[in-house]
């Protein structure tokens, strides 16, 4: 009889959004499936903002959407996780 084997655990990544406010005048750096989000009035120091927590992630993400709700550009970093068996 075979071994079954369990997969690594992986390590789940930070995502965090930069987007307009209900009102578009300032700009939300909110965290997925969290609870965080901070507003700031001008939208590169809120991507500034994200940037600095995701590169302190062991895997993080920003999105960046642009005044219309659409995104404009996403970054990644840390290193993504090996997805074949080891």
């Amino acid at each position: 009889m075979a071994e079954e084997k369990t997969p690594r655990e992986i390590t789940p990544r930070e995502v965090y959004h930069v987007v307009p406010n209900s009102s578009g005048e300032h700009w939300v750096v909110s965290q997925e499936n969290a609870e965080f989000k901070k507003e700031f009035e001008k939208k590169d120091e809120a991507v500034e903002f994200a940037k600095d927590r995701a590169r302190k992630a062991k895997l993080g993400q920003v999105k960046v959407h642009k005044k219309d709700g659409n995104m404009e550009y996403e970054n990644t970093y840390g290193e993504d996780p090996s997805r074949s068996p080891s």
